[in-house]
């Protein structure tokens, strides 16, 4: 305490290291709660909180892959309207339509392949020419319009359905990337007309 006279002066007295007692003046004391010292977050910490910040971020978008953009990855599907053979017209050395006939009496195998030029040849049953030709313009383009007409892609792969032939034949034609195929009296009548505007299957042409 103080001793001077007038009491206006101050003291402050303390108790301990955490608390204590302080002269306000001459209106008392003024009690003081423990000082608290604030502590800081280890270094650690603010990196880690950094860290859940960048990986919260919206703005950073959706990631990808590296080399893939969206709507092209693995599962995506091909349109088949954008197949680079639907619809196109062979070159003149290529196969138009390619027709195997089999059964028949004799059981006997005979194919005909048709290039984009209108020239055909034929095989036996171990791929051997037996013949060969070439369609008129007015052929070509009757072929061409029954193949057209016949819209294979929208043909059962096997024709079903029809009345049994006895020693009847089986036909499997190939055009445009597709396939079907079907007994003689399961044969729809856009593949007859195919049929009827390809060359024999015997005799005829050169040898």
């Amino acid at each position: 305490m103080d001793p001077s006279p007038g009491g206006g002066g101050c003291a402050r007295v303390t108790s301990g290291r955490g608390g204590g007692a302080e002269h306000g003046g001459p209106g008392g004391l003024r009690a003081l709660g423990p000082r608290r010292r604030r502590r800081r977050a280890p270094e650690g910490l603010h990196g880690a909180g950094r860290e859940r910040e960048r990986v919260r971020d919206p703005s950073s978008g959706p990631s990808t892959s590296p080399g893939t953009s969206p709507g092209t990855g693995a599962g995506a599907t091909a349109d088949p309207s954008t197949s680079p053979t639907a619809g196109r017209v062979p070159a003149p050395g290529e196969t138009l339509v390619r027709v195997t006939r089999t059964g028949g009496f004799a059981g006997q195998t005979h194919t005909l392949v048709v290039k984009g030029d209108g020239s055909w040849s034929r095989l036996d049953a171990k791929a051997r020419p037996t013949g060969t030709g070439k369609l008129s313009a007015a052929e070509l383009a009757g072929l061409r319009t029954a193949l057209r007409e016949a819209d294979f892609a929208r043909l059962p792969r096997i024709a079903t359905g029809g009345p049994t032939i006895y020693d009847g034949f089986f036909y499997a034609f190939v055009h445009d990337g597709h396939e079907v195929a079907g007994d003689q009296g399961s044969l729809p009548e856009a593949l007859t007309k195919v049929l009827d505007a390809l060359p024999p299957f015997t005799g005829g042409g050169t040898p």
